[in-house]
């Protein structure tokens, strides 16, 4: 590992291409996307792929090629650099327009809209000396530029547009630089939908639609100044709803083959990286980690959670993977789509999922945030397109295969259905307390007939490709769920301490009772066979005696087998 310190830095949350080439950092090269781009092009141009699959680094890009000025150098080696003649025609030859919209996050419209202005306005301020000392421009056109910047600096108050000049804003920034350069503008809009799905959660989702509707027709519609306009986004939002009119917009979604492969890692390219960090032992690891979605043709892997986990690995070579997706979004639809189980939702679909199996679905591809949470059949639609789940074949027109795509996408899953099981067992203090009253009498019974009722009422995990240690977890999580009702109780629980032992103590200082709980889960429902195991490990570890020697004189052992939704439980008391 020592060879590694003189490697190239990783671009951990670096989303500027000239940065990370001007600066060493290792790039999987996705330049051949200007190719192929320039290939298939329209004159509005939306690609729409889930969050942290690189959209915002290969927008940086499209702008360090095109743009008047650019560094050219910066593309020496890189696939298109391959392509003389493009380059000689394209690169460095464009104004170029670029904003992102992932900062348009505000609690209600006023500040959203504050935001806004911005955003557009330090895009504006970025050619101030180009369009002030411009002798292209008139006194009215240099008039109309200062507009839309904050022209004192030294004011505290916010920079705020009025609504005639916001929603024309990118359209005359773009006429001004045409009429300076005496070229046609590039539009780049960065995370266009970021702004809608805000307004959305905070009840002021028809105001921005209108201002929205209005910034983008006016600069993508009736513009002749726009040469073309990329915009990339989450969700394809219907047009009814903001691309009004805008009948040329050509779609790279994630079910398109053009340019598939240029968000996220492919499998080579994975390879790659780990050849050149000397880490190319953990592909196994990697691959089932961070791999499989299917955009169009391709299979990629989530290029933030390799980049971040190779980065950890770096450092500690013996770091088990880890879950970076919902460290960087909120899995509110997660929960939402789980918490709709027999609402429209069956219970099967959602542990045929978790299982690696293939749920059959329809599924819309235009969209309003407004109306994602109206059916069940948006739902599903969503988790496709924000990356939850993802395609294992098109059957025919909108009916996709769908599954979850790795098992770090399977864990959010798993967590929000265990802590899903916790709540509602919470509000089930009558059950949860006889369920408790049978563990601590010894009545085996008992403890089987409402473990096993339990196991029947939740959404099992049943794993069908990972380990049986980690099918056990689940069988594990419910139990710790259950004991969590018995706040005088102690608990630990063994499994989580990582010490290599499943074993569950619990004790109940006041009635001098100790009780030892191992839980195994029973391939081919060998339930008989799995709780003789579960008690030969309870003695193997000695807490029995350790739970005397401490003052417990009265010790209940239970071994307790699950297969799928059935249990099976046998006890000792010594």
């Amino acid at each position: 590992m020592g060879k590694s310190i003189n490697k190239k830095k990783l671009p951990i949350g670096i989303e500027a291409f000239d940065e990370i080439c001007s600066e060493g950092f290792y790039y999987v090269d996705k330049t051949g996307l200007i190719r192929d781009f320039l290939d298939a092009w329209g004159k509005v141009n939306l690609f729409t792929r889930p969050r942290r699959f690189g959209k915002s680094l290969n927008m940086s890009m499209f702008k360090s090629f095109f743009e008047i000025g650019c560094n050219k150098a910066l593309f020496d080696g890189l696939e298109i650099a391959k392509e003389t003649e493009l380059c000689n025609t394209y690169m460095g030859r464009y104004p170029v327009i670029s904003i992102t919209l992932k900062g348009i996050n505000g609690a209600d419209y006023p500040t959203a809209r504050s935001l806004m202005c911005s955003v557009i306005g330090n895009e504006a301020l970025r050619f101030y000396e180009l369009l002030i000392n411009s002798d292209q421009l008139n006194e009215i056109e240099k008039k109309q530029y200062k507009q839309l910047i904050k022209v004192d600096t030294n004011s505290t108050e916010s920079f705020i547009m009025p609504d005639s000049v916001l929603m024309g804003s990118l359209k005359i920034l773009s006429t001004l630089l045409q009429k300076h350069y005496g070229e046609r503008v590039i539009v780049l809009i960065d995370e266009y939908d970021v702004p809608l799905a805000k307004a959305n959660e905070q009840n002021y989702y028809e105001k921005m639609i209108i201002l929205m509707r209005n910034m983008l027709e006016q600069v993508l519609k009736t513009n002749d100044s726009l040469y073309f306009a990329i915009l990339t986004g989450c969700l394809r939002v219907s047009k009814e709803s903001i691309f009004t009119g805008l009948n040329n917009t050509n779609i790279f979604s994630i079910i398109d083959e053009d340019c598939d492969s240029y968000f996220g890692f492919t499998d080579n390219e994975v390879r790659k990286l780990l050849e050149y960090y000397e880490l190319s032992d953990k592909y196994d690891v990697m691959k089932a980690w961070y791999n499989g979605y299917r955009f169009g043709d391709s299979d990629v892997y989530c290029p933030w959670d390799v980049v971040s986990y190779v980065n950890k690995l770096r450092k500690k070579r013996t770091l088990p993977p880890q879950d970076y997706w919902s460290n960087t979004s909120g899995n509110d639809i997660v929960r939402y789509f789980i918490e709709k189980v027999d609402k429209g939702l069956a219970k099967s679909e959602i542990e045929a999922l978790v299982a690696g199996e293939i749920v059959t679905k329809d599924i819309h591809m235009d969209l309003t945030y407004d109306h994602i949470y109206d059916s069940i059949d948006n739902i599903w639609s969503v988790l496709f397109t924000t990356g939850y789940l993802t395609q294992r074949g098109n059957l025919d027109g909108k009916c996709y295969q769908l599954a979850i795509p790795n098992m770090e996408i399977r864990n959010i899953f798993t967590e929000q259905i265990m802590t899903m099981f916790k709540e509602n067992t919470k509000r089930d203090g009558e059950k949860l307390q006889e369920f408790c009253d049978a563990l601590e009498a010894g009545k085996a019974v008992e403890v089987e007939r409402l473990f096993d009722e339990y196991l029947k009422r939740t959404i099992s995990i049943r794993d069908t490709f990972v380990r049986k240690p980690t099918k056990e977890n689940f069988y594990h999580g419910i139990m710790l769920g259950i004991l969590g009702f018995k706040t005088d109780w102690y608990v630990k629980s063994n499994r989580e301490a990582g010490n290599g032992f499943g074993d569950i103590i619990i004790k109940i200082e006041d009635k001098g009772i100790g009780i030892i709980i191992e839980l195994k889960y029973a391939e081919d429902a060998k339930l008989s066979a799995e709780c003789e195991s579960a008690m030969k490990q309870i003695e193997n570890t000695g807490y029995a005696t350790e739970l005397k020697d401490t003052g417990f004189y009265k010790i209940l052992k239970y071994g307790i087998a699950c297969y799928k939704k059935k249990c099976k439980v046998v006890f000792e008391e010594e």
